[in-house]
Parts: C-alpha cells; structure tokens; sequence
C-alpha cells in the first residue's frame, strides 16, 4: 500500500483517487509527495528532497499561471491601444508569437516551468496547455499527466427546457478573469443580449464580489448580483443557460464543468470552452465577437429544439470526457508505473536535476 504526503490543499478528486486506490496520507515515510501549487514547491522542495529523496514528487496544476497572466496582459494591452471591442479573436489564440513572446520574458513563466521541471510529475488540468508547455517551451512529455478533473455520469433526470428560466453566471470574483468577464458582460454583453431579449434576467453567484462590482446590481435592468450559492447545483439545474464571457484565462473552468454536469448549456468564448470538448461538440456555444455572443445567448434560450440538443451534448461530453474511473486507472498507473524506476525515470530530466542541484545549493546558503 502506498502512501502519500500533501503540501497545500490539492483537487478534492485527486484525494479521491488516492483514497480509492488504497493509498494512506501519512507524512511518515510517504512515497508520494502532492503539491498543489508551484509556489508550495519552491517554499518545500529543498526539504522534500533532504527528507524523503526517493519519494514520487507530483505537481497538481489546474492552470498555468503564467499563461493566464500573459492573456491578461495582452488584454490590457489591447484595451489601451483602442482596437476593436467587439472582435477578440486575435485574443483568443491560444499561441503565437505575441503570447510566446509575452509568456517567456516572464518571471512568473520562468518560475512555474521550472517548478515542473524540478518535479518527477506534473498533473495539468488542460490539454491545450501540455501542447504549449512541449511544443512551446520543450517540456519532456514523460513529465507531464492530463488530468483535467471528473464528474460522475448523470443518472438521474435533468430539468427540461420547460422548468427552467433566466441566465445564469458563477465564480469566485477574487479572480482577475471572473472579474473581466462580469464588468464585460454587465457594461457591453448584457445590453445586447437585452435588445434581443426585454425581460432577460440574468442572476450572478460568487464570492469576493468587490465592492465596484456590486454597484452593478440593477434588478430594473435584469441584472441581479448574489453572494456564494449555498448549493450551486440548484442553481444551475434551475437556469436556462450559463454564461461565461471570458476574455483571458487558463485551465479547465469549473463553473462550466459544473454547468456540463447539471445538463445546463452555456455560451462562452474560446477562452472558456479551452482544452475543455477536444473534438466533441460544445453544449452551447463558443464565439469571439460580443454581437455573435449576444446572438448566441438569445437564440439558445429562445430555441427549445437547439436547447435540448445542447443538453445531450453536455451528457455525452461529461461521459466521454470527465469519467472518474477512467481518470483514477489512468493517474494510478501512471504514478505507480514512475514509481517502479525512480532513478531511470530522472536520468532522462537532466534539466530537472540541475534546477533542483542549484536550488538545494541556494537553499543552503540562505541564512
């Protein structure tokens, strides 16, 4: 039986994994370390390291920080400059040589990457975001495990189209890009969306909402600002469709896996759908233009055939994309199989083991 250590505060559904496979959490000896952030491995590696040398070091990334940074720079960058408002595509790419250029003058991209490095394994929640840390930046593959979060299949009935109403929108607001994305709506989206539709309401959930962005409460204009829902799942099982109007981020997002599970279709950008459907189709719709996105939003309220269409695929994307079991064999035998040949497995990261050489070495002549 294996056991595990934790640094930070990991994934309830990697914990779920461990626990299912058998494995025990002790910091005796443990086989395993979990980090659930770069940051918590640059504090505790150089000890990890001195203390349990032939433990499996793993690093839970459920975004890379660096990249969300960078998407938000650019943003700004083209905010100020004054182009277009309505088109982001150009935004939106997912690289290219302004997001390379942008990410690997950074600090931030240069910490995180080597956190990766100095790590035996690195758990990311996007696909998207594996390409670009290989094809982008030469991270070896063998470093690197999917592992973009479960929900179990939907067993039970969803709500139909009939007993649903209203937009919805969840996050946490202490989030730069949950932030954006409610000023966007309130100010640019949601007037669109109310010429097209008079009596929409749109009702928006999440914690640290700041204190500028609850002056955008205006129930006379369908827009109505809540703290936390104390049970997200009935919120969204109550709505027609999510709205998630992201102009720059990074990771798989969890309001939309939540969305998918409640059999909720959700309109989103490129940014938001990212890494999340690979080749299925979008329960909703994914658009770059703020007109495209508003007529999106009012045609799939508007349109029960399309609405439901939409809910079936959110089933099948959930089955095909997000199964538990699938998710806990695959990671379980990945860590057991870099388990079986530690030392053969960190011969082939010599760059990991320099970066961990000269960080161990700094370490010891701090005072």
């Amino acid at each position: 039986m294996l056991k595990f250590q934790l640094i930070g505060h990991p994934r309830a559904d990697l914990l779920d994994t461990f626990h299912a496979r058998g494995w025990q959490l002790s910091d005796d000896s443990p086989d395993v370390i979990l980090f659930d952030h770069y940051r918590s491995e640059e504090q505790h590696g150089t000890r990890i390291r001195r203390e349990h040398p032939q433990a499996l070091r793993v690093l839970a990334v459920d975004a890379l920080h660096s990249l969300h940074d960078a998407r938000q720079q650019l943003l700004r960058r083209r905010l100020a400059e004054g182009l277009d408002s309505n088109d982001f595509r150009a935004l939106f790419a997912t690289s290219g040589p302004d997001l390379y250029q942008q990410m690997a003058t950074a600090a931030l991209t240069q910490r995180e990457i080597a956190a990766l490095y100095r790590c035996d394994l690195s758990l990311i929640s996007s696909d998207v975001e594996i390409d670009l840390l290989c094809n982008g930046f030469g991270l070896p593959q063998h470093l690197l495990h999917w592992c973009p979060g479960s929900r179990p299949a939907v067993t039970e009935a969803l709500h139909p189209y009939a007993e649903r109403e209203h937009f919805v929108m969840l996050g946490d607001y202490r989030s730069a890009a949950n932030a954006d994305a409610l000023l966007w709506l309130k100010h640019s989206l949601w007037p669109m969306l109310r010429r097209r539709l008079p009596d929409a309401q749109v009702h928006v959930y999440g914690a640290n909402l700041a204190d500028n962005t609850v002056a955008l409460h205006c129930p006379t204009e369908g827009f109505h600002l809540h703290g936390p829902a104390e049970d997200p799942t009935a919120v969204l099982s109550a709505a027609r469709v999510c709205l998630a109007p992201l102009r720059f981020g990074a990771g798989i997002k969890p309001a939309l896996l939540d969305a998918l599970h409640c059999g909720t279709p959700s309109v989103t950008t490129p940014i938001g759908s990212e890494a999340m459907h690979g080749a299925l189709p979008w329960p909703g719709a994914v658009v770059s233009l703020a007109e495209a996105l508003a007529d999106a939003a009012a045609n799939l309220y508007r349109d029960e055939a399309r609405w439901q269409q939409a809910q079936q695929q959110a089933r099948q994307l959930l089955a095909n994309r997000y199964a538990p079991r699938w998710h806990c064999e695959a990671l379980a035998e990945r860590i057991e199989q870099a388990l079986l040949d530690l030392s053969q497995h960190r011969l082939f990261n010599f760059t990991g083991a320099m970066l961990c050489r000269l960080t161990d070495a700094a370490a010891s002549t701090c005072p």
